[in-house]
């Protein structure tokens, strides 16, 4: 649906920050799904932890933010230019459930709830196969950078 090169041109995130690797299934302000390769190689698992390396719970947040981002801007049909961020505006009910290690393929599944006073509130979970790894509510917010 949509390969890396895509959400290169969507996202301004780029390594070690950048948490979406492929778009699987993509329905117009209504939901996303999206893949994220866990790989042994990434930073933050030299440290988090050397004995038993697992994603940080707040990079599983970052990566369903990306995603809600992928379909936000779907939703609204534009492209960001360089003076547009995407911010998060709110977490609720935030669940870790199981640890995602190097190896795991996490998908990511955001739907849109609503768009107010662009607002988007966003209901996200994170699965390894079957099982949920994280799910949350998310709000963001898109704004455009004052210039200087």
């Amino acid at each position: 649906m949509m390969d890396i090169h895509q959400i290169l041109k969507q996202l301004p995130h780029r390594y070690p920050i950048l948490l979406v690797d492929r778009v699987l299934e993509l329905e117009k302000g209504v939901r996303i799904k999206a893949l994220k390769n866990v790989s042994i190689n990434e930073p933050h698992f030299l440290g988090h932890f050397p004995h038993r390396p697992v994603m940080p719970g707040v990079l599983m947040l970052e990566a369903l933010a990306q995603a809600a981002a992928l379909l936000a801007f779907d939703t609204l049909g534009e492209t960001p230019d360089d003076q547009t961020v995407y911010y998060f505006a709110g977490i609720d009910g935030a669940r870790f459930k199981r640890p995602v290690e190097p190896g795991d393929q996490l998908i990511l599944e955001v739907e849109l709830d609503r768009m107010k006073a662009g607002i988007f509130k966003f209901k996200a979970r994170a699965k390894v196969g079957d099982d949920i790894a994280t799910e949350a509510e998310l709000m963001c917010t898109m704004r455009k950078i004052p210039q200087a």
